[in-house]
């Protein structure tokens, strides 16, 4: 198997007087993991399935190894679809669900069963596949549904959030399973997600959307490191956010005035003084005093200590709002109260045009 890459050339989808997906370009290589990641009602599935053909788009191309699939269904394109119920035949064995494609391509039997049971064997389902899917486990029935989907030899898998019903011990399981299986492959896979940590745990890129908008696409790191817009800021990961009025900038660096007062951050969309700007501090960044020589200082009000093994999640109110700092697990933090010094630096600080947040 071999995977594709896939174009989308300048692509709108419209329902009535609904535009689901606004006008959007992507190019996605072949070979790669490459994850669509939003809130619910993006528009994300709406791409899967004008890559996957089971919708036209209002205006623009649909393009997997340089040729137009304009007109094609799906039953024409070289892609796949898992389901997020995964949608297998219960009466049936799990190597009879994972040959049930290759019947209508006029395999026999006995070539559809030694090829059903060579992709159970690359799933790690050896053993399995006379039982019957509810036989399974809710990781290994998953498991199936990709080997039915790579029984047809796609060149494209497209995964339409399929570890959304799994609970979350088997969800990490299955996110480095499923990065295993697209390596050996080699297969494009097109992974829909509304998860941020699966989606940084197995891309090779990401697509962030917003409302039928792409507001970014790269790596893993770059989308955590230097998201392009206030809302990949807040939507992937958690970022502390202080909003203001630049004072002065230059193509480095920018001052804003806040009122928790003037914080200095990396001026990354060339702020000129008199805009509206928002400041994201992401909470390990930031840090307590504690003799530091930080280059941003706020006074905060201890709330609370949350712990999660090796490191804990100190919450302050600073002025009237939250503020996160996430630190190692050290026993001087079990005595925090009352009034606390904590900063950041400027070059672990972003200052961006103000702009939508994720509200969720």
């Amino acid at each position: 198997m071999h995977g594709k890459n896939v174009e989308l050339d300048k692509v709108v989808m419209r329902f009535g007087g609904f535009t689901a997906v606004q006008q959007t370009s992507l190019e996605i290589r072949a070979g790669e993991f490459f994850s669509i990641l939003g809130p619910s009602g993006c528009g994300k599935t709406t791409i899967l399935r004008m890559v996957s053909g089971f919708i036209e788009p209002s205006e623009g191309r649909v393009r997997i190894g340089g040729d137009d699939m304009g007109g094609r269904g799906p039953a024409r394109r070289p892609t796949a679809l898992i389901f997020q119920n995964l949608a297998l035949f219960p009466l049936m064995s799990n190597w009879e669900n994972v040959a049930f494609g290759l019947e209508a391509r006029g395999l026999d039997k006995r070539t559809r069963r030694e090829r059903a049971y060579e992709l159970l064997a690359l799933v790690g389902l050896e053993g399995k596949e006379a039982q019957r899917p509810g036989a399974l486990s809710g990781g290994q029935r998953q498991r199936v549904a990709i080997a039915r989907a790579l029984a047809v030899e796609p060149a494209v898998l497209l995964l339409d959030e399929p570890l959304s019903a799994l609970d979350l011990k088997l969800r990490q399981y299955m996110r480095a399973e499923l990065k295993a299986i697209q390596r050996k492959t080699g297969v494009t896979f097109i992974f829909i997600t509304h998860d941020q940590g699966e989606a940084l745990t197995m891309s090779d890129r990401i697509a962030v959307m917003r409302a039928g908008v792409v507001e970014q696409v790269g790596t893993t790191d770059e989308i955590y490191d230097r998201p392009a817009t206030p809302f990949v800021a807040t939507f992937v990961g958690e970022n502390n956010v202080l909003s203001g009025t630049v004072a002065e900038a230059d193509a480095a660096y920018a001052r804003i005035e806040t009122p928790l007062g003037p914080v200095r951050a990396r001026n990354q969309d060339a702020l000129a003084a008199g805009q509206r700007a928002m400041v994201f501090v992401r909470p390990e960044r930031a840090s307590l005093v504690n003799g530091h020589d930080l280059d941003n200082r706020l006074t905060g009000r201890f709330e609370r200590r949350d712990l999660e093994g090796s490191y804990v999640n100190l919450f302050f109110t600073v002025g009237d709002q939250p503020f996160i700092v996430h630190e190692p697990n050290l026993d001087r933090q079990a005595a925090l109260e009352g009034e606390v010094r904590l900063g950041f630096q400027a070059d672990d600080a972003v200052a961006m045009r103000a702009g939508a947040l994720d509200d969720a």
